[in-house]
Order: structure tokens, then C-alpha cells, then sequence
């Protein structure tokens, strides 16, 4: 396991002042970095513990921010801020921009070599960036399935996994169906994994806690989902090479 630094990085987007966490490995050399995107209601300590696992194996990681520093607990009041989000790509990629430059101006990471992975609005911000045109190694999202602009995704140069519960009210079938035949008119080289019996969040460890319905925490699928993650960053953005 490699000494891991973690530092409080804060830069502009969205009109706010963004509050990260980096998490950089110890080394000489450059390291591919990792772009983490959180869940609606913002920037937490689940996401800033998948940015220190990740530093810990070698990767340069930065678990980004949505909301300059705040978290929603109020189910309405995170909708408030990301439904206006959702509908308007440019500002999700100016959030994801934003960060990716926080991300390569660190002397470790190798720009070269970037992933963007992401778990509901964060996901989307990761699809959003590749559908920018942004060169990224792999995009990964759980529960963020959307079919951005039309003719957008045909940008996407890397492969892209997505992730989402079989009984997720919010990420519907007809919604999967929507994102994955949106992949594939565009050419993009996808995969989609549907956990059987998950709900929304179920990779979130307070997902229960949620007053939001169809929300639910599943240990076994969210330590599958995190594993499959991991099986994408080590085809598409190896630590050596």
C-alpha cells in the first residue's frame, strides 16, 4: 500500500468557490489521475475515502466538488440545485472542467492519462466531459445515466461502464434502455451492469438514511459495483505504461 498525502483543494466554477479533496501517492514519477464526481447531495467522506483508496494504489485522485462545500441533507433542496444541473450540460462541464484543471495542474499527475469516474449527478458530469470531446481514458458512472445533447456521445473516445440497480425508480428501464442505445448509435465502446434488487444510492453506505423513496443502501452490490471500477481503471488507465 503506498503513503498517500490528502489536502483540501479550493477553486471557482458554477459561480461558487469549490471545496476538493486531492489525494496524491507517494513516488517520482507522474501517476495517472482519477477525476471522482459525488452523488446529488454533494461532496462527502465516502467520496473522499474512494479518493484515498485510489492514491493508495498509485493513482492521483481528486473527489470533486458540486455545490461550493455544501452538502444537502433536504431532498428538496438538492433537487433545487441539481435538476437545473442535469438540463444544462454546459455548466456540468464547466464543473468537470474546472476540477480536471485542479486535477493536471498537480506536478504528480500525468495529463496524459485521466479517468472520470462518478455516482449520480457526478457520473453525468464525467459523461458530460467526454461528451466535450475531453480526452479520457475510461468514464465510469453509477446511477448517472443520461443521453446528454443528441449527437453529443459520438465525442466519447474512451469506453465507458455504467452501473445502476434493477430497482432503481429513478434510473428506470426504459432510461437504461435510453443511454445504452444512445452509447451505441454513437459508436461508443460501453458496458452497463444492472445489480439485481439494488435501489438508487445502493453503493452509498447512509443510503438508508435517505427520506427520498426507491433509495437504498446493498453492501454486496456497492463492494461488486466499487470492484468493477477498479477492473475499469486497470484496463483502461494501467499504473505502469
Amino acid at each position: 500500500m503506498t503513503t498517500v498525502t490528502t489536502r483540501t483543494v479550493e477553486y471557482p466554477a458554477d459561480g461558487l468557490t469549490m471545496i476538493g479533496h486531492l489525494a496524491v501517492p507517494a513516488g517520482d514519477g507522474r501517476a495517472p489521475g482519477v477525476l471522482i464526481g459525488p452523488e446529488g447531495p454533494g461532496l462527502s467522506d465516502v467520496d473522499r475515502r474512494r479518493a484515498d483508496a485510489l492514491a493508495e494504489s498509485g493513482y492521483v485522485a481528486l473527489a470533486f466538488d458540486l455545490h461550493g462545500g455544501r452538502w444537502f441533507a433536504d431532498p428538496e433542496e438538492m433537487l433545487a440545485r441539481c435538476l437545473p444541473l442535469l438540463a444544462d450540460p454546459d455548466r456540468l462541464r464547466e464543473i468537470g472542467r474546472a476540477a480536471l484543471d485542479v486535477l493536471c495542474a498537480e506536478p504528480w499527475t500525468d495529463p496524459d492519462r485521466i479517468a472520470a469516474i462518478g455516482y449520480g449527478t457526478g457520473g453525468v458530469v464525467g459523461l458530460e466531459l467526454g461528451r466535450a470531446g475531453v480526452d479520457l481514458r475510461a468514464i465510469a458512472t453509477v446511477n448517472g445515466l443520461t443521453t446528454g445533447r443528441p449527437g453529443d456521445s459520438a465525442r466519447i473516445r474512451c469506453p465507458v461502464w455504467a452501473g445502476v440497480g434493477s430497482e432503481d425508480p429513478i434510473v428506470p428501464a426504459a432510461q437504461r434502455e435510453a443511454f445504452t442505445a444512445d452509447l451505441q448509435a454513437a459508436g461508443v465502446d460501453w458496458r452497463l451492469v444492472v445489480y439485481g434488487g439494488a435501489l438508487h444510492a445502493f453503493h452509498h453506505p447512509q443510503a438508508d438514511q435517505s427520506p427520498l423513496p426507491g433509495v437504498g443502501h446493498h453492501p454486496r452490490h456497492a463492494q461488486r459495483a466499487w470492484h468493477d471500477v477498479l477492473d475499469l481503471l486497470t484496463e483502461c488507465l494501467p499504473l505502469t505504461g
